[in-house]
């Protein structure tokens, strides 16, 4: 097929899916329904969420949209609104309006009521999802803290990828002597704190505020809605690690999944390079992470890794 073929189907797809996007929004204000028992991802920045996040997406039992979601809720509840504190939401800012306002967002994309989600801020705000859902699930991943901040720190070397705004925060960053000069993954309360740090020190925070955060939320879910993973196991066994994350999100883990999962280490997704655990002992960062690993200590006793 030639090139300009080519772009004539792209094209007439991409009207396509726009109109059936904009059907079943229609549909959707015609019979109003809230979205049922979804499935929400959270966790640290770099931690495995997208590797979590892209496998059970696999489902077809399931909605997916196939991609991140900041600028979607950030939509909802602009960072700019909390005067650029913090990305964190409780249940006061949850809304009848925001409920409706997700739920036809997800099923004029996908077509389903129960869907999948997963961005790098929800997990600060974990309180006002489950006000929206009261019936969310909610897959918290967890990682061990030198590997989660050592794949920080490279991340941050990536700020057209994961910059936290397109334009500019009323602030000047000026990270690691100016290394850094586009603040990255989240907002938590404090960050401000940190503009002229080590990016070893910012990455820390990041690692803690997050991860407390999350296990803040725990303590409002009822634990059949709650589901806790370490990466490391999902990366020593993959087929066992997700079949427990599919059940537990009352997923049928068939033929085909357990095929996928039994190669998902050689699809990526974010990877910067080679998986395998430990990589930061190897790195680079070592000596920095190390000197940040006191800071992060409770925290990462308190998700079960003993440092």
């Amino acid at each position: 097929m030639s090139d300009f073929w080519l772009k004539v189907r792209k094209t007439l797809d991409w009207h396509g899916r726009r109109a059936l996007r904009s059907a079943r929004g229609l549909w959707w204000d015609l019979r109003p329904r809230a979205a049922e028992r979804p499935i929400l991802v959270v966790g640290c920045s770099r931690a495995g969420t997208t590797l979590v996040y892209k496998t059970l997406s696999e489902s077809t039992e399931i909605g997916t949209l196939q991609r991140e979601t900041h600028d979607f809720w950030a939509g909802l509840h602009p960072p700019a609104a909390k005067g650029w504190a913090t990305h964190a939401l409780d249940e006061g800012d949850a809304s009848t309006a925001d409920r409706d306002r997700v739920s036809r967002y997800f099923y004029a994309w996908t077509g389903r009521h129960r869907w999948v989600d997963k961005n790098n801020q929800n997990g600060l705000c974990i309180p006002y999802l489950n006000a929206l859902f009261p019936d969310a699930h909610f897959v918290f991943v967890k990682r061990s803290p030198g590997d989660n901040i050592n794949s920080l720190i490279e991340g941050w070397k990536r700020p057209d990828e994961f910059a936290t705004w397109s334009g500019d925060l009323p602030a000047r960053v000026a990270i690691d002597g100016g290394r850094f000069s586009r603040w990255c993954f989240f907002l938590a309360e404090g960050w401000r704190d940190y503009l002229q740090a080590p990016i070893e020190a910012v990455c820390a925070f990041q690692y803690r505020t997050m991860n407390e955060a999350i296990l803040a939320g725990r303590e409002g879910i009822a634990p059949e809605r709650w589901h806790e993973v370490f990466y490391e196991d999902l990366v020593s066994d993959p087929v066992a690690g997700f079949r427990r994350v599919f059940t537990d999100c009352g997923l049928d883990f068939t033929p085909a999944l357990e095929a996928h999962c039994a190669g998902v280490l050689n699809r990526p997704y974010n990877a910067f390079s080679e998986i395998r655990l430990d990589k930061w002992r190897g790195s680079p960062n070592r000596e920095r992470i190390e000197a940040v690993l006191p800071e992060v200590v409770e925290t990462a006793r308190r998700l079960g890794y003993a440092l």
